[in-house]
């Protein structure tokens, strides 16, 4: 039978130097450990030698001996597994593997092999089997045991489900890889989760907390390669990633306390394949922010500040939808499509974070704010950004990353050449210019090129919402089909439904003034024919054509930009909303996949430049 695989790997935020001294050991500590060591006394462990048989009376002798080949090592306490920047604790009499970071919290002080204790305790694990069975570990046994790599096979046995069995794999980075044998379908990961949080790379994040009292006790994540555990305290966290399959991954939530049900657990389903986790460690680098009434309408430095530069986001509402807001290096002014100019929320004053918040973007609920990617990041620090490409390759990594569907479609016909402000706007105002000074006669070339790049800017914006409403007509037949086919699913069918029709909706209501081809034809034959005559009354005469190029720039704009906005909510439902049925974790998945795509490359009318 074909063995199932599962891979799991630590990789610390603070890589050590290399050093002459052993980079991995693994302990034998004599006898059984008690749930309070530290391994701060390891007067009576035992280093297992790399040779096996200068255990032997005579070792030359054993050596040249082929009847002493084959030696094991029989542990008679637990296993211990360290290197420079973790401890994994083999607990024989609990049945599960602990690990513990070596490293200070942000700091390059990461402690020798054997010297110290095992450091802040970051996860457990145990097999899924063992969730409603006890379990010990009842076999170690050393495969290999180099100077740089250690591989160890592990026996759980599982009341009542009989033996499920692994490979642990260790080298001198810290990554740590599993490979189960065919009966461990996979495991659990606890430790002291506040948050969890499903990357988008295109559109925004899906983040999980603590649920109501009465809340579910398990939420099935659409998560497809990638998660992001924030840990209590703000100062570790997890990140875990997997290769594309039919895993699945649910968050157990704990009893009620203080009518909340926290995160007590992640389970994961590997489906044969290999899952990779990492732990990140810093002072703050995650935070919560409450977002109090008194930030309305004014500048307000909180309490955090970044430990290392890195691409800082959070998500606040604007216009009642999540959106995800990357903390900019100086404060200032944004103009969106439908809410307009308003003061961009969130930004550093040196490391210090500042909000400001107002009508447009309100204060509602909290601010979690954590980092995936890499911004003037030292190499020190390694992101989760990088983790995935580590861990599943570039390969598997890039589409998942999407670099080039993050950058922005452009409206300007001739690039650098032409009005930098290539919209109905920034090309009236150009030619305005021209009739202001009553040059309009003499410069017929250049108002016919604003004009040209007018009419660009207003066949892309047009081309553009006609995406979204082919978008959203694909998926409303789409919902229709799957309504017929799962039963017990119609309600959050008809949920989504109801949130695309939004967007023929919209254009619905602005169809009359976003104007036609023809419509914009005739304002160009119209301006053209004002400039080829010398008059008074051509900047009166032309301020009305102004008007009415910007009104049908205008309400493009608007629908466009609600066309984005009702595209990225209806992502964020399908995958909040499938949480609590298993059934349509698959289908929320394929929704979310068709969000990202019309997504990609959006216009700069939709949405700042790489989310």
């Amino acid at each position: 039978m074909v063995l199932a695989f599962l891979a799991f790997t630590f990789i610390q935020l603070t890589l050590p130097r290399v050093r002459a001294a052993a980079n991995i050991v693994i302990w034998d500590t004599i006898v059984p450990l008690p749930d309070t060591a530290d391994g701060s006394d390891r007067s009576v462990w035992k280093a297992v030698p790399i040779d096996l048989l200068t255990l032997e009376a005579d070792p030359p002798k054993a050596s040249s001996d082929p009847g002493y080949y084959g030696r094991e090592y029989a542990f008679k306490g637990d296993m211990v597994v360290e290197n420079h920047s973790l401890a994994a604790v083999f607990r024989a009499t609990q049945g599960r593997v602990v690990f513990h970071s070596k490293s200070d919290a942000g700091s390059n002080d990461v402690r020798a092999v054997g010297a110290g204790g095992l450091g802040r305790k970051i996860l457990e694990l145990v097999p899924l089997q063992s969730t409603t069975s006890p379990a010990r570990l009842s076999h170690f046994g050393i495969l290999r045991h180099g100077g740089d790599e250690v591989a160890v096979e592990v026996s759980f046995a599982v009341a009542g489900a009989g033996d499920v069995s692994a490979t642990f794999i260790f080298d001198k980075t810290g990554i740590a890889e599993i490979k189960p044998g065919a009966t461990l379908r996979g495991v659990r990961l606890m430790g002291a989760l506040d948050h969890a949080i499903v990357p988008g790379f295109i559109t925004d994040d899906l983040i999980f907390g603590a649920t109501e009292a009465t809340g579910p006790d398990s939420l099935n994540l659409p998560a497809e390669n990638l998660l992001v555990g924030l840990l209590k305290g703000g100062n570790d966290e997890w990140v875990l990633t997997w290769p594309k399959g039919r895993q699945q991954i649910r968050l157990a939530m704990g009893k009620a306390e203080d009518g909340k049900r926290p995160i007590e657990s992640v389970d994961f389903e590997n489906d044969g394949q290999s899952l990779y986790v990492a732990t990140l460690g810093a002072p703050g680098i995650w935070h919560r922010e409450e977002l109090k009434p008194s930030y309305l309408e004014k500048d307000a430095a909180i309490g955090w500040k970044r430990p290392f530069p890195a691409r800082w986001k959070t998500q606040l509402y604007e216009e009642g939808v999540r959106t995800t807001f990357t903390f900019r290096e100086a404060k200032g002014q944004i103009w969106r499509g439908v809410p307009g100019s308003y003061s961009y929320p969130v930004w550093f004053d040196g490391d210090n974070a500042q909000y400001h918040l107002g009508k447009k973007v309100p204060p509602k609920g909290e601010s979690l704010i954590y980092f995936l990617e890499g911004q003037d990041t030292p190499r020190s620090v390694t992101t989760p950004f990088e983790i995935l490409q580590a861990t599943l390759g570039r390969s598997v990594s890039d589409p998942i990353l999407d670099l080039g569907g993050r950058t922005l479609s452009t409206h300007h016909r001739r690039g650098s050449d032409g009005v930098r402000r290539a919209c109905t706007c920034g090309c009236t105002e150009v030619i305005q210019a021209f009739f202001e000074a009553g040059e309009e006669a003499g410069k017929i070339k250049e108002i016919q090129a604003a004009l040209d790049d007018m009419r660009f800017f207003v066949e892309h914006h047009v081309a553009r919402i006609d995406e979204y409403r082919r978008f959203a007509d694909d998926l409303v037949k789409f919902l229709h089909a799957q309504g017929k086919g799962a039963p017990g699913t119609q309600a959050y069918l008809d949920s989504l439904e109801s949130i695309v029709l939004q967007i023929p909706q919209e254009y619905g209501v602005q169809k009359e003034n976003m104007g036609s081809p023809e419509y914009a034809d005739q304002l160009t034959r119209q301006t053209l024919a004002l400039a080829g005559k010398k008059d008074p009354g051509n900047l009166k005469a032309y301020m009305d054509l102004l008007k009415a190029w910007r009104a049908m720039g205008g309400a493009q704009d608007y629908v466009l930009a609600r066309c984005h906005m009702i595209t990225r909510k209806l992502c964020q439902e399908a995958g909040y909303g499938s949480v609590n049925q298993p059934g349509t974790v698959a289908l929320a998945m394929d929704i979310r996949s068709r969000c990202r795509q019309i997504l990609r490359n959006p216009d700069g009318y939709e949405i700042w430049a790489d989310y």
